[in-house]
């Protein structure tokens, strides 16, 4: 397998989170009652006639915007003819020839960009459910709109394809058109990948079609690249098809011959006009996009975050906004601590850090970091706040008594921190013996004597400082 090269491109389906279809008033809503969010126009009965969402035609600028297209003056939409049970009209509107978006890309945090053909609309197909032997459908799905993303075939390896498809998931949810979750299909790639030695034409490509997992695709582009290579190296040749991913056997398996766009008779859709998209309409749209997470990972990086604790706060919108906001208002280091340590350890699952509904406002959070870097509050006292006003809201004041907001004098401190180095001379012999834990004895006497008010960091550091004078 040595000596291959692996080129891959990607089509993404992203869900755009519109109230109703593409074509119709008929909602969108996840997880009804089979075939009960349709109409005669989303379900092609005849004589119902389409009505292009205005909505979805500004979510398709929004995401063309946020990955560097260029945005068309003029779109259509067109047929694309297939037959398949989960498609009753047996075409599919989408587009073809003028797609809204085109030639933008997506910065790899190598500084690769992988290239965006273009982003084009469509409505998606309804469900096939096999169950007991039998294959029911469910039009539900029939009409809700969808942007199809292209990539240019840029995409060397497997990693790559992994951080494409999660950058593309972080854009699509900061600008708020589609919440992303490959487990309820609002997210799909098909994955188209070659192999072909260096200095030789692009090889044959095979297409693995609905991945809904970063895993799976993981899995199934990993096995593709082995199975092409072992075809060309015994001489066989790569057949240019559609394949499945087998997640039981951890393979790609053969669906059908792959189609080109003449099978599918593309024509333009007689009953949708063109659409002029306007300037002022982009501009609009444009000024109104939030941060994107590249600028946010910047951002925090500023603050002396670790990449790590970067890449947890611009995971989510709303703790990004959050965060963003506090940090403005506050000592960064601080409220992120805060935020990844005791916040987080209240949220349990990726819906309540995608919610992060908290009971306490940004100003009120701020105030509390603010206590805690004038060192009006130790970090245990924080702590303690925090938790109240996670349970019940408010703001810092309300929990905190003026003993709390008593400062400790730091003559005190090194007078106390003098007087635990004198009456713990084992402790101190301990601890320049290399037992580092000894230290804690003496720290707990300060800590006692202040009630723990004192700053635990501060007085570390003085004991440190008088001990190996």
């Amino acid at each position: 397998m040595s000596g291959y090269l692996f080129v891959a491109g990607l089509e993404t389906h992203v869900e755009l989170q519109t109230k109703s279809k593409i074509f119709c008033a008929c909602s969108t809503g996840f997880g009804a009652e089979p075939n009960t969010h349709c109409c005669p126009v989303c379900t092609g009965e005849p004589g119902s006639l389409p009505v292009i969402n205005r909505e979805v035609l500004a979510y398709a600028v929004r995401a063309g915007l946020a990955t560097n297209c260029a945005i068309s003056e003029i779109t259509k939409m067109d047929r694309k003819n297939y037959v398949y049970p989960d498609l009753p009209k047996a075409y599919q509107i989408s587009q073809f020839e003028a797609p809204v978006a085109v030639g933008g890309y997506i910065t790899l945090d190598s500084g690769k960009k992988i290239r965006i053909n273009h982003i084009h609309m469509e409505e998606d197909a309804g469900k096939l459910v096999h169950e007991n032997g039998y294959t029911y459908v469910d039009y539900n799905r029939g009409g809700v709109p969808l942007i199809e993303i292209v990539s240019e075939p840029d995409i060397a390896s497997v990693e790559e394809a992994r951080e494409y498809v999660e950058k593309l998931q972080l854009i699509m949810r900061h600008i708020g058109v589609s919440d992303c979750k490959m487990q309820e299909g609002s997210m799909r790639c098909d994955v188209n990948i070659s192999v072909h030695r260096e200095g030789e034409p692009l090889g044959t490509r095979a297409e693995i079609k609905n991945m809904n997992s970063l895993s799976f695709m993981e899995k199934a582009l990993s096995y593709e690249y082995r199975r092409q290579c072992e075809l060309l190296d015994n001489g066989e040749r790569v057949v240019q098809e559609t394949r499945r991913y087998n997640e039981n056997t951890q393979t790609t398996e053969s669906m059908r011959n792959k189609e080109d766009a003449q099978d599918y008779r593309y024509f333009p859709e007689p009953d949708i006009l063109a659409i002029r998209v306007g300037k002022e309409f982009v501009k609009k749209i444009a000024e109104s996009l939030p941060k994107l997470p590249d600028e946010l990972r910047k951002e925090f990086a500023g603050y002396g975050l670790s990449e790590t604790e970067v890449k947890r706060l611009v995971e989510y919108k709303r703790i990004a906004d959050f965060y963003s906001e506090a940090a403005a208002l506050s000592e960064p280091k601080i409220a992120a601590n805060l935020i990844l340590g005791e916040i987080f350890r209240g949220m349990q699952t990726e819906e309540e850090k995608e919610r992060f509904e908290l009971k306490f406002d940004v100003k009120a959070f701020a105030k509390l970091v603010n206590l805690r870097a004038e060192n009006k509050i130790n970090a245990g006292i924080q702590k303690k706040v925090l938790q109240k006003m996670l349970e019940s809201g408010g703001a810092p004041e309300d929990y905190l008594s003026a003993d709390d907001l008593a400062e400790v004098d730091t003559g005190a401190i090194d007078k106390l921190c003098a007087e635990a180095i004198k009456s713990n001379e084992r402790a101190v012999r301990d601890y320049l013996g290399g037992k580092e834990q000894a230290l804690k004895a003496l720290l707990g006497f300060v800590m006692k004597a202040t009630r723990g008010k004192a700053d635990s960091a501060a007085v570390e550091a003085k004991l440190k400082e008088l001990i190996c004078k």
